[in-house]
């Protein structure tokens, strides 16, 4: 039975409608079918490399949100792995330990079929794997919705990840937490949405919303961690030990001494742009930087 104690986690991605529905954020509604044939024939033409390229999938930002609720047991990526598209990811994919289970074409028949193939599975790891706690679904189609119920009704917690949209609100709200790929900490919003963003916040710093620079990755892991326990708590001042074990959880080989550091406290004193910290009381406590952009 499901340990609410030991939480456990199985990640599902429908990656080939992540992949196209990002595209269609990224560049406007339908953009992909538009540009389908030109992709299959050279997605090496400068054009199409470059709106392939503005339109990249952060695969760790989707792990790592996902990594979040728990100890990752398994996680499975459902594409046409043959796709040039897809091939794309396939080495990062693999480098963060996901299944990557190969689909026939979509050319062959209307549907990829991801849906029925990734339900299946699901099913079939819920009773196979009985102490899984939480199911994580990467996809925007409303043909998940049964899955989704199916899940909490066999007793899981049912979170779900689309592109803001380009998700069905029948799945939003068929699952137990829902949330907008484009709102996860690291994923750069669209030229649009950051325009958006900035005059909502009435002149604050868009780039506050970009990734940190890629010289310095334990610098962004820390602030994903931070922003993603802020959300699950919903308090502003974190235990240091939880900070830590979600940052393990995110990348299993995160060593503060291989850093430099002798403890995990002085790792966290290293990104004073970062993190603050409250060591004033027995518990350590660690809080986002004001100046960092917290998760909405």
């Amino acid at each position: 039975m499901p340990d609410p104690q030991n939480p456990r986690v199985a990640v599902y991605l429908d990656f080939d409608n992540i992949v196209m529905s990002w595209y269609d954020r990224v560049h406007g509604r339908n953009a992909y079918a538009g540009d389908r044939q030109k992709i299959i024939a050279d997605p090496d033409e400068p054009t199409i490399a470059q709106r392939l390229k503005d339109a990249t999938i952060d695969v760790g930002a989707i792990i790592d949100y996902a990594a979040s609720f728990g100890t990752l047991v398994l996680t499975r990526a459902y594409a046409d792995w043959s796709s040039p598209v897809n091939a794309f990811y396939r080495s990062q994919l693999v480098a963060r330990a996901v299944d990557l289970v190969q689909l026939f074409p979509a050319a062959a028949y209307a549907k990829n079929g991801a849906d029925i193939r990734l339900a299946v599975d699901t099913v079939e790891d819920m009773f196979r794997l009985p102490d899984l706690t939480h199911v994580v679904i990467v996809a925007g189609d409303s043909d998940y919705v049964p899955l989704a119920q199916r899940c909490k009704r066999l007793g899981r917690i049912v979170v779900g990840v689309g592109v803001a949209g380009s998700t069905a609100k029948s799945l939003a709200a068929a699952c137990d937490q829902f949330d907008a790929y484009d709102s996860l900490p690291g994923v750069v919003p669209p030229p649009a949405t950051q325009a958006a963003q900035k005059k909502a916040d009435a002149g604050a710093s868009s780039s506050s919303r970009r990734r940190k620079p890629a010289e310095d990755p334990a610098s962004e892991l820390l602030s994903r961690a931070l922003k993603l326990e802020q959300v699950r708590t919903d308090d502003e001042w974190l235990h240091l030990s939880a900070v830590k074990n979600l940052l393990k959880r995110m990348d299993p080989s995160f060593s503060e001494k291989a850093l430099g550091h002798r403890s995990f406290s002085d790792f966290v004193k290293a990104y004073p742009t970062v993190a603050d910290m409250d060591e004033t009381t027995n518990i350590v406590r660690v809080r986002l930087h004001p100046t960092e952009t917290p998760v909405a």
